[in-house]
């Protein structure tokens, strides 16, 4: 809501003791200079933080038992350093039924991973959750219910 009175009907003592003299042009530089930094500052956070020298892409999965689920998926990085990357199955409900941590060791750049993961039950979804080399690994552990164990890894027929 406005001021009853128009700039016109005060005095000049009147507006510059209100701040009405006071250039609008001024404030709004300043305010734009100061939202462009920060926007400038979280771009960068947030490229630092995304920035990751492994990639990887989940290639294919399949539900060959109840208690199996077979992924396939590809990892790229600098061939000099081991990865781990992190397999997980859920059910419908988004409940882990089968975890794992892969460790892949030094070698081609290109990698291509094949691993039948054993499962609590039968899986609804397998995700990579993660790949990065051991000292900058940072996943959510396995989080299956109370009660019910990690199942030992890999599958392995009976």
């Amino acid at each position: 809501m406005g001021s009853p009175f128009s700039r016109d009907q005060l005095s000049p003592e009147m507006r510059e003791r209100y701040g009405m003299d006071k250039r609008r042009s001024t404030t709004v530089v300043i305010a734009i200079v100061a939202i462009a930094a920060f926007l400038g500052a979280m771009a960068y956070v947030g490229a630092m933080l995304l920035r990751s020298d492994v990639q990887f892409l989940l290639l294919r999965w399949t539900v060959v038992q109840d208690d199996r689920a077979d992924a396939t998926f590809e990892v790229r990085r600098d061939g000099a350093d081991a990865v781990v990357c992190v397999l997980r199955a859920q059910d419908s409900k988004r409940i882990d039924v089968g975890y794992v941590e892969i460790d892949i060791p030094p070698g081609e750049d290109y990698t291509l991973v094949n691993y039948s993961l054993r499962t609590v039950a039968p899986a609804y979804t397998v995700e990579v959750l993660t790949c990065a080399r051991p000292d900058e690994l940072r996943s959510p552990g396995p989080q299956f219910p109370p009660g019910i164990a990690v199942p030992e890894q890999p599958w392995t027929s009976p």
